[in-house]
C-alpha cells in the first residue's frame, strides 16, 4: 500500500463514527452500504473490534474488480468457501464477452445467478444485515464500486448425532430424539409428517442471541386462533438472550406463579407429531433439544408414548397404576403424619404396636421426623443428578442403604418412616414428566405441615385447595382439568384409561380443531372371519392315507 493510499485510508477511517448500540440489540446501525470498499472494510473492522476469528480475505473478481470476503473462521465451512465461492470468482475463462471485458452493470447478476454454485445466494445493502449474516456463519462478498453485498451460505455448526432421548425412555417406540440443531429437528418432524399442511413459522427472539424459534402446526387441523395466539405471545418477548426453551415457557404460560406446568416439553419427535395431529402447536428453539407443546392439560403429564404402542387393555392398566403412584407420592407422607399424630385408632392393633415399638427411641415428633427425612431425600436426589453419572449411581445406593440404616440405628428415624419416604420417592419416579413430578414434590411439604398440625382435616383442606387451584388454571384459554372439567366424553376416552383406536374417532374437542375427524368412516373393528383362513379342512390336510381336505 502506497503512502497516498495509507493517508486516504486513515482519513476515511477517521470519518467513520462508532457503531450505534442500543438496548434493542447488540448492533442496531441502519446505515446503507457505500460503494467504497475500503470504507466498508474499515467500518466492519471497527464493528467487530479486536476479535481474532473475524477474517477478511482480499482478492480480485475475475482478476479485475477488487473485492473482499468477510467471515467468522470457526462458523464457516472453509472447504465450501474455497471451492464454491472463491475458486469460481477467481476464474477468468468464460466470464468475458468477445472483447474480453465483463460488463460491470451485470456483474452482480452474473455472480448470483451463474457463478456461485452454492445455495442461499442473495444480496444486501444494509450494514446491519451484513453484520447479522457474518455472525450467523455466512460469507459476505463486498466488491469495490457496488453498494450491495453478496451473501452466500456456507455456515458450519457442529452438532451431536441423533440418539435416544435421555429423559423419556420407552420400551416400545422410536429411539430418535431431538438435538440442539433447529434444522435437524425440523427435518425429523418433516420426515415423520410429510404433509404440505405442516406449516413452520420462524420468529427471532433475543436482542443479543438472535435465537431462531420455529412454531409448527397443521394448517388443516390446528385452530388458527391458537396458532396466532402462540406467535403473538412469542413476538412480545423482549429479552437479551434465549438459551433454552424454558425461557420461552416462563414468558408465554398463563399462570406464572403456579407450581403446575401449563406447557409440556419433550425430546421425542414422534410425540410432537402425535400432538400436531391432535391440533396442538409445537415450539422448537435453536440450540435446545426440548420442544414445547401448547396447550397442555393435566392428563398429558402422566401419559407416556408406551401407552399408545401397546394394546389398550394393558396400556389402561399401566396408566392407572401410574396415576395411583402419582397420588401416592403426593399424599402418603401427610396421611402417615396425620394418622400417627391425631388418629392412631385408625391403625390395626397389631400394626399400631409395631409402629409404637419402632418409634420408641425416636426423640422427634412424627412431623419433624418426616420433614427431616423428606429434606434429606431431596438433597440426596439433587446431589445424585448433579454428580457425574459414574459417581451418581454409587451415591444413590450408598444414600438409600447406608444412610437410611444408619439413621434408624442412631434413633433419628423409625423404620416405618424410612419405608414411607422410600415408597413416596419411588412413586414420584413413576411420573413420566419431570416438571410435574417436581410440582408434586413441592406440594408434599405444605400437606405434611397441615397434616402434622390439623390431622386428617388439614390434609383434606390442603387437597381441596390444590384441586381448586388446578380448576382455576388455563393453558391458552383451555381449562387445565379438561376433559374432566368441563366434561367431554370424547376426551375421556384417553384420560385415566386409554380407549381403543377404533372408538377414538374424533380429535380432542377442547382444542376446537378445524378437522374434528381422526379416523375415517370405514374404520372399524376387524372381526375374525367365520372360518379360519388356514383351516385344515379348507386348505387341505393329509393324515396317514386319508385326505381331510383338498387344497386345490
Amino acid at each position: 500500500m502506497s503512502v497516498w493510499q495509507r493517508l486516504k485510508y486513515k482519513k476515511e477511517t477517521q470519518k467513520l463514527s462508532s457503531p450505534k448500540a442500543t438496548s434493542g440489540s447488540s448492533f442496531a446501525d441502519n446505515r446503507r452500504l457505500t460503494a467504497n470498499l475500503e470504507e466498508t472494510l474499515a467500518y466492519m473492522r471497527q464493528t467487530f473490534g479486536d476479535t481474532d476469528d473475524f477474517k477478511i480475505r482480499r482478492f480480485d473478481v475475475f482478476g479485475r474488480f477488487p473485492a473482499a470476503l468477510l467471515y467468522l473462521e470457526h462458523l464457516t465451512n472453509q472447504r465450501e468457501m474455497k471451492e464454491d465461492i472463491l475458486r469460481p470468482l477467481l476464474q477468468k475463462n468464460g466470464t468475458q464477452d468477445e472483447n474480453g471485458i465483463v460488463d460491470k452493470n451485470e456483474l452482480l447478476t452474473m455472480i448470483t445467478n451463474d457463478i456461485l454454485i452454492g445455495g442461499n445466494v442473495s444480496t444486501q445493502h444494509e450494514i446491519r444485515s451484513l453484520v447479522e449474516q457474518v455472525l450467523s456463519g455466512q460469507v459476505v462478498i463486498i466488491i469495490d464500486g457496488f453498494d450491495r453485498a453478496i451473501i452466500s451460505g456456507s455456515s458450519k455448526v457442529e452438532h451431536r448425532a441423533i440418539s435416544q432421548p435421555e429423559t423419556e425412555q420407552v420400551i416400545r417406540g422410536s429411539r430418535e430424539g431431538f438435538i440442539e440443531s433447529l434444522g435437524v429437528n425440523l427435518a425429523l418432524l418433516r420426515n415423520r409428517l410429510p404433509s404440505v399442511d405442516l406449516l413452520v413459522k420462524t420468529v427471532q427472539i433475543g436482542r443479543r442471541t438472535k435465537t431462531k424459534v420455529a412454531v409448527c402446526y397443521l394448517r388443516d387441523v390446528c385452530n388458527p386462533a391458537l396458532a396466532k395466539e402462540v406467535i403473538d405471545r412469542l413476538q412480545r418477548i423482549d429479552i437479551d438472550g434465549v438459551i433454552d426453551s424454558g425461557y420461552l415457557e416462563q414468558f408465554i404460560e398463563d399462570h406464572h406463579f403456579s407450581p403446575f406446568p401449563q406447557i409440556q416439553n419433550t425430546e421425542r419427535p414422534d410425540k410432537c407429531v402425535a400432538n400436531l395431529l391432535e391440533g396442538r402447536v409445537i415450539i422448537l428453539v435453536d440450540g435446545c433439544p426440548f420442544a414445547l407443546i401448547a396447550p397442555a392439560v393435566f392428563s398429558q403429564f402422566y401419559q407416556s408414548v408406551d401407552d399408545y404402542s401397546e394394546r389398550f387393555v394393558l396400556s389402561s392398566f399401566v396408566r392407572l397404576s401410574r396415576l395411583v403412584a402419582l397420588l401416592f407420592s403426593l399424599i402418603f407422607p401427610s396421611l402417615y403424619v396425620s394418622v400417627i399424630s391425631f388418629n392412631p385408632e385408625l391403625i390395626p392393633t397389631e400394626f399400631a404396636v409395631a409402629v409404637a415399638g419402632g418409634r420408641a427411641g425416636v426423640p422427634f415428633p412424627s412431623l419433624v421426623e418426616v420433614l427431616i427425612m423428606e429434606i434429606s431425600m431431596e438433597v440426596l436426589r439433587e446431589a445424585t443428578i448433579r454428580l457425574p453419572q459414574q459417581v451418581g449411581g454409587a451415591l444413590s445406593i450408598v444414600g438409600v442403604l447406608v444412610i437410611g440404616q444408619a439413621a434408624v440405628s442412631a434413633g433419628f428415624a423409625s423404620p416405618i418412616t424410612v419405608v414411607v419416604i422410600a415408597l413416596t420417592t419411588i412413586g414420584s419416579f413413576a411420573t413420566p414428566a419431570y416438571d410435574m413430578a417436581l410440582a408434586l414434590r413441592l406440594l408434599r411439604f405444605p400437606l405434611i405441615i397441615l397434616g402434622g398440625i390439623f390431622g386428617l382435616y388439614g390434609v383434606m383442606v390442603g387437597l381441596i385447595l390444590i384441586v381448586n387451584h388446578m380448576l382455576s388454571l388455563r393453558s391458552f384459554g383451555i381449562p387445565y382439568m379438561s376433559p374432566l372439567v368441563p366434561g367431554q366424553w370424547q376426551g375421556m376416552k384417553d384420560t385415566a384409561v386409554r380407549g381403543p383406536f377404533w372408538l377414538s374417532r374424533k380429535r380432542p374437542e377442547l382444542l376446537h380443531p378445524r378437522d374434528p375427524n381422526r379416523t375415517g368412516t370405514k374404520s372399524q373393528v376387524i372381526e375374525p372371519r367365520p372360518h379360519n383362513t388356514l383351516d385344515p379342512v379348507s386348505v387341505g390336510n393329509r393324515r396317514w392315507e386319508d385326505s381331510d381336505g383338498d387344497s386345490t
